[in-house]
Formats: C-alpha cells, sequence, structure tokens
C-alpha cells in the first residue's frame, strides 16, 4: 500500500512513524513533511491546503491511501477532492469537518443528538456578547467561532479579558464553565462504524501549574490510571456514535478522526468540543502504545470496511510527551534559531525546517514534542524529561509538570 500522509506538524511526524512500522506500507509520501519525516518517508511539496493540488498529487504518486493530518486542508475541502479521483481518504467531508470549523455548527449537532455539553450562546455582536457573559457568568468562556490554531479559547474569570477576547473575533459561542478534569478520546470513524483509541489527558496552558495562556497543548500522558475504566465506553454510547450518527442522518457522514474534547464534571462526561482530526500532542503519546498496524486501520476506515478491523492491541506502557516551544510562544515566536539534539530518540518534529546548511531550525510556535514510555506514567515521564534535556533551543521553553504526580 502506498500511503500520501498530508501535514507538516509533530502530529504528522508521529502518524508518519507509526505508518513506517506497518507491513502492509509499501512506501510513504509525506507532503509537505518536515526534517524529521525527510529522514524516513519521501517528502514533497503540495499547497496542503489547495484540494486540487492534493488530489494531483494524489494521483501522480499512485496513493491507495491519502491521510490528511491538520483541520485547515480538510475544513476546505480536500478530502472531497482526492474522493473525487477515485483514492481511498481517511479524513472528513468539507461539510462533515464543520464539526470543528464551527463552534456554533458543533453545538447544532450536539444538541440535535442529545449529546451533553455546556450551555451556550452564539453571539455576533456585542449586545449580545455583554448578555450571554452576563447570563452564563464565570468563569468566562469565550471561543472563537472559526479555526485558531488551539489559541482561539480564554477561560477567565475577568469580565473585561472575556470582552475583550470575543470583539477580537468575528462571531464567538460563550459557554458555561464545565468543572472537573479535561480528556482527550479520538474515536475511528468508517462513517458507520467506529472504534476508540485511549484516553489521555493534555496541558493547554503555556506555564507550570496552568499558568498563562491557552496554547494548542505543552504536553501529554496516557493511560490515565485516575479515570474510570468504563470512561471510553460511556463517551461512544453517550457522545461519539450519537455525533456520528446524526453526521450521517444529515447526509454527511464522518470518516476520520473523531475528536471528543470532554470534561469529567461533577454532573457527568460532557463535551468541551470537537476536533475533526488527531489532536496534538495527545496523539504523539498514544500512538507508540498501539501494537495494531496503523496503515491496515485506516485504510479500513477509508472504506467503510472498520467492522472488519480486529479488536486494536495496546502496550500495558505508559508514555508521556513534553513539548520544546520556541520563545514568544503562544504569542509571536521567534524563528530560524538552530535547535540541536533533534535525533535524539524519542523527538518528533513539530516546528522545524532545514537551511542550506543542513541544520535544523526552529521555525513554529511548538518545535518539538519529546515522547518515552515506560511501565508507567511516572517512569515514562522521567524518561520523556530526558529527552527533553537533550534537547537546546536559545530561548525555548517547555512545562516542568507535565503528567507530575500521576
Amino acid at each position: 500500500m502506498r500511503v500520501l500522509l498530508i501535514g507538516t506538524g509533530g502530529r504528522e511526524h508521529a502518524l508518519a512513524q507509526a505508518l513506517v512500522h506497518d507491513p502492509a506500507v509499501e512506501s510513504l509520501i509525506c507532503a509537505p513533511g518536515n526534517p524529521g519525516m525527510a529522514s524516513i518517508a519521501e517528502c514533497k511539496p503540495v499547497n496542503s491546503n489547495d484540494p486540487g493540488s492534493v488530489a494531483a498529487l494524489a494521483v501522480t504518486t499512485g496513493a491507495d491511501l491519502v491521510v490528511i493530518g491538520p483541520e485547515a486542508p480538510l475544513v476546505a475541502g480536500v478530502a472531497d477532492a482526492v474522493r473525487a479521483k477515485g483514492i481511498a481518504v481517511y479524513g472528513p467531508s468539507g461539510e462533515a469537518a464543520r464539526i470543528e470549523g464551527s463552534k456554533a455548527f458543533a453545538k447544532d449537532v450536539m444538541a440535535a443528538a442529545d449529546v451533553p455539553t455546556a450551555q451556550s450562546r452564539v453571539c455576533s455582536s456585542d449586545a449580545e456578547l455583554e448578555a450571554a457573559l452576563n447570563e452564563l457568568g464565570a468563569p468566562y468562556v469565550v471561543k472563537d467561532d472559526g479555526l485558531a490554531g488551539g489559541k482561539g479559547v480564554i477561560v477567565t474569570d475577568e469580565l473585561d479579558a472575556a470582552l475583550a477576547h470575543g470583539r477580537e473575533c468575528d462571531r464567538v459561542v460563550v459557554e458555561e464553565y464545565l468543572d472537573g478534569p479535561e480528556v482527550s478520546l479520538f474515536v475511528i470513524s468508517d462513517g458507520t462504524n467506529a472504534a476508540p483509541l485511549l484516553p489521555a489527558q493534555d496541558y493547554k496552558r503555556v506555564g507550570d501549574g496552568g499558568a498563562g495562556p491557552n496554547t494548542g497543548g505543552m504536553g501529554a500522558y496516557t493511560p490515565l490510571p485516575w479515570a474510570p475504566d468504563t470512561l471510553a465506553d460511556e463517551v461512544m454510547e453517550t457522545v461519539a456514535r450519537p455525533t456520528l450518527r446524526e453526521l450521517a442522518s444529515r447526509g454527511t457522514p464522518f470518516v476520520g478522526t473523531l475528536y471528543c474534547g470532554l470534561a469529567l464534571t461533577s454532573k457527568g462526561v460532557k463535551v468541551v468540543e470537537f476536533n475533526a482530526r488527531f489532536g496534538d500532542p495527545e496523539i504523539q503519546a498514544i500512538l507508540p502504545l498501539l501494537e495494531s498496524p496503523l496503515g491496515d486501520l485506516l485504510y479500513k476506515a477509508a472504506n467503510g470496511n472498520l467492522d472488519e478491523s480486529e479488536a486494536l492491541q495496546w502496550s500495558n506502557d505508559a508514555a508521556v510527551c513534553v513539548v520544546v516551544a520556541n520563545e514568544g510562544y503562544p504569542g509571536e515566536v521567534v524563528k530560524g534559531r538552530p535547535i540541536v539534539g533533534t535525533d535524539t530518540e524519542g523527538v518528533v518534529h513539530a516546528g522545524t525546517a532545514t537551511d542550506d546548511d543542513g541544520r535544523i531550525l526552529a521555525t513554529g510556535g511548538r518545535v518539538v514534542n519529546c515522547v518515552a514510555t515506560g511501565n508507567d506514567v511516572a517512569s515514562a515521564r522521567d524518561a520523556a524529561y530526558r529527552v527533553v534535556d537533550a534537547v537546546k533551543l536559545e530561548g525555548g521553553h517547555y512545562r516542568n509538570d507535565i503528567a507530575q504526580g500521576i
């Protein structure tokens, strides 16, 4: 099987690492890819947000399966263009990807499917924003309705800060605050059948102890020894399957990864958000524990044959991922500084490039993910921070408390 993987980030490098270990994957092409992906696969240039360009590349490379990693190409309809060429695609249609592309659309789907989630108000004007904040109260939760690279949400006790964030967006969703720990569950779907991966937990705030602004994620770990063993089954029953059925009933079956961002509240499991792809950095921690072949799994999902896949097999180990971010992240970052230590085992490239002299440069906000496994979360954590210690980046920063005390 020839696989074409679209994307440039840590999520895609982690997927590439898993795909090349699948005996069914005879060749892997990454587009555009990054230096980490280039070390294990062939990379080709492409505008990943242009449906026609990706579809043409899928044809010329003879791809049997196209895996679309990031959200922007999915929302842009790249999967539709590739499917129109008769090529199997792992990734939802542009219409189904609205589950991530529009918070308001996701709320409408959840209401129709009777999926538990926070009360919310969609606001398009200053007056609506103020009214919603006053009604739902603090802590204030304000979400940009559209894609924002994981940084479109503010949770604050300060009304002025909530108003300021809302005014920066064209349209926002104001929600009630959900108490309790947050959990991520990725669900593989073929449009009808679905299978969950391991639950994971990520760390959104930039600083230790949950200080500072939200980011795309500063680290993650799995499994969750404190969570109930029935968590995945409960989420499948009350959240994932009802949502997938609702999307199918609208004529937009969801083929790909339904990311369920959840809060384990005092009143039960509730949805914080949906995404239409693997979450980053949680998937970097999850994939090293997956013992089943990933390529075969995604190919069956893309072709509507997930029911033919055997039950997923998992290692009994734990895994931890720690993000090393660039100076300035999650704001404007300093780009182009050299980073060393990226050849260390466990380093996953997220925002890197190679200069003319072959040096690895830090070009993104989140630069590398440092991933390790162990017999339990504590030992995996220790090993992950040893990987962090091997990476050197001027101005680079990371959280010191990922998976601490678990």
